[in-house]
């Protein structure tokens, strides 16, 4: 934590300095602190002293490593080498299992032994040195913009939403949302959108948004008779809605800010739109499912009173204030920022809501909010060093290009079927990988040709972002649905049925992106933008009441009107 907040302050620092050093400070948490059992303990220790090595050789000689430009001298930096690659993997295998190291493996292989492949998806082949070099010793590869990302600000945010978190901010948000939702119709359900969204907002994960909001909101529900399906769906859609909500974006922002070049900024005025009408058409839903069930809201004695709403949200507004006015009003970098409004957070937990000292408490607290860092950080660490491998290797050797090329054949170069197939493959992709690294492998193969057949840039990069977020609540993997399901004791296919339904949003607003472009200037265009909003909102809501309820012939012709409205007008 010392390490990120201490790069912000001190001003620069070589790449081949502080990325590695990133690295080396990832080890232990991914190798020691998180195995699972003895084996991966010993061999752990082992792992990490070698990748220690390995980094710190690279950071002491990062100066003459520069001079060589990605090429292997001798044998001594071809064992650098392929041990910090095979650390990569293992890290990336113990962080998240077998699916994304898989496809770093292949795609080495293909680096080395392409040359042998006949046809178009071969390549002309480069010597070992300078591929394994351009890996693991230049700013490519392990050490790219990638890993630049996840070094200067994603660490940054995250750090900021676990000592968020590690206070009363999230008693903040549910009592924030209580009071605003909890008394109308399906009202515990509202709290769950509202506090699911702002939550997400800064945890950035859908699994870790079930588990925290869900304790509460889930035995509520359950209590005041919802399906229990319906309570799981309700959960599990709202929280994945955490991932595209700014300003966290499960790291997917700040990535974002690297691949298009658009600061960071205008990411969140772009995403923010969107996001607000994802959460609006599922409570379009909720309203739907309410009538349906004669669902009621929280019981006069659940709900805060008005002191403990004021008192509980401040716990978060002083951060986010001083977040935003760090932002937009002085001009600092969002990383500046965080780490000003990190130093708040860091006094705020010195007490609670009952304005009480106690020391044990306060210990606990820090101690929370640093391994929940350091756990997190280190996670998101693994993912993108190993996603790094992936897009090194394919600008090595252009097999980016290639599929490219492969969809737009595939397309026959029309936009429709290109987004079929890139919803397609973010959707198998992200049944197997976290969400930021489904986005980085496809918008790094897709995003060229949807940009060539005519989206914009940044039009491209959230369509494949939405739908590589599609795997949390779409069968056969949805992780927030399985979390949601066994928390309520429910079969998770049913509780899968109503997500989809109540998620629809998920699957129709990046559509809605690329009929209605101006959906996402809000700063250039602010009068179009909110005219589109408005359309897509319509169209959002008159889908949702009809996909919930489509044995109302009423309903059937709002959801066809819906879609037309949507997708053609």
């Amino acid at each position: 934590m010392l390490f990120h907040l201490g790069l912000i302050f001190s001003g620069l620092v070589p790449n081949l300095v502080s990325r590695p050093l990133h690295m080396a400070l990832a080890l232990p948490w991914v190798l020691i602190y998180l195995a699972r059992n003895q084996f991966e303990v010993v061999t752990g220790y082992f792992l990490t002293i070698a990748g220690l090595l390995g980094t710190g050789w690279i950071a002491w000689n990062h100066t003459e490593l520069s001079d060589q430009y990605g090429y292997l001298l001798d044998n001594f930096q071809v064992g650098i080498a392929v041990t910090l690659l095979l650390i990569v993997l293992e890290m990336s295998r113990r962080a998240i299992g077998w699916p994304l190291p898989t496809v770093a493996l292949i795609a080495l292989a293909y680096g080395l032994w392409g040359q042998h492949i006949p046809g178009e998806f071969g390549y002309a082949g480069v010597p070992m040195e300078s591929f394994l070099g351009t890996l693991t010793i230049a700013e490519g590869g392990l050490w790219g913009k990638l890993t630049g990302v996840s070094v200067g600000v994603v660490a940054i945010f995250v750090i900021f939403g676990a000592f968020l978190n590690a206070g009363e901010a999230g008693a903040g948000f549910m009592n924030v949302a209580a009071a605003s939702a909890g008394k109308l119709k399906g009202g515990t359900a509202k709290v769950s959108v509202l506090s699911s969204a702002l939550f997400g907002s800064i945890s950035g994960s859908a699994s870790a948004n079930v588990a925290s909001t869900g304790a509460i909101t889930l035995p509520a529900m359950t209590k005041l008779g919802y399906p229990r399906a319906l309570a799981g769906a309700v959960e599990a859609v709202a929280s994945s809605g955490g991932q595209i909500m700014p300003p966290l974006m499960g790291a997917g922002a700040f990535v974002m800010v690297e691949l298009t070049g658009i600061p960071y900024t205008g990411i969140m005025a772009a995403a923010i739109a969107p996001a607000f009408l994802y959460f609006f058409a599922v409570w379009i839903g909720i309203n739907a499912f309410a009538k349906r069930y004669d669902l009621k809201g929280l019981n006069p004695e659940d709900q805060p009173s008005p002191r403990s709403v004021l008192i509980t949200s401040l716990f978060f507004l002083v951060p986010f204030t001083i977040l935003l006015i760090g932002m937009f009003g002085l001009g600092y970098t969002p990383q500046y920022a965080a780490c000003v409004s990190i130093l708040f957070s860091c006094l705020l937990l010195l007490t609670d809501q009952t304005f009480t000292f106690n020391w044990r408490k306060i210990l606990s607290r820090y101690e929370e909010a640093i391994l929940n860092s350091g756990r997190q950080v280190s996670m998101i660490a693994s993912i993108i060093l190993c996603a790094s491998i992936i897009i090194g290797v394919l600008g090595i050797t252009g097999l980016g290009v290639k599929i490219t090329s492969l969809i737009l054949s595939g397309s026959g170069g029309m936009l429709w079927p290109a987004l079929l197939l890139t919803a397609l493959a973010c959707l198998v992709l992200g049944m197997e990988v976290p969400t930021t690294a489904a986005y980085v492998i496809c918008v790094s193969v897709a995003g060229p040709a949807l940009i060539e057949i005519g989206l914009e840039p940044l039009q491209a990069h959230l369509f494949v972002f939405w739908f590589a977020l599609l795997s949390t609540i779409t069968p056969p993997v949805c992780g927030a649905v399985f979390i949601a399901a066994g928390m309520v004791g429910e079969n998770w296919l049913k509780v899968a049925a109503y997500a989809m339904a109540l998620g629809i949003g998920l699957y129709l607003i990046p559509l809605g992106m690329v009929t209605n472009p101006n959906l996402i200037k809000l700063v250039n265009e602010p009068l179009l933008a909110t005219l589109s909003a408005i359309k897509v909102g319509s169209a959002l809501a008159a889908i949702s009441y009809g996909v919930i309820a489509p044995y109302k012939l009423w309903l059937r012709a709002a959801l066809i009107t819906g879609g037309l409205v949507l997708l053609v007008l």
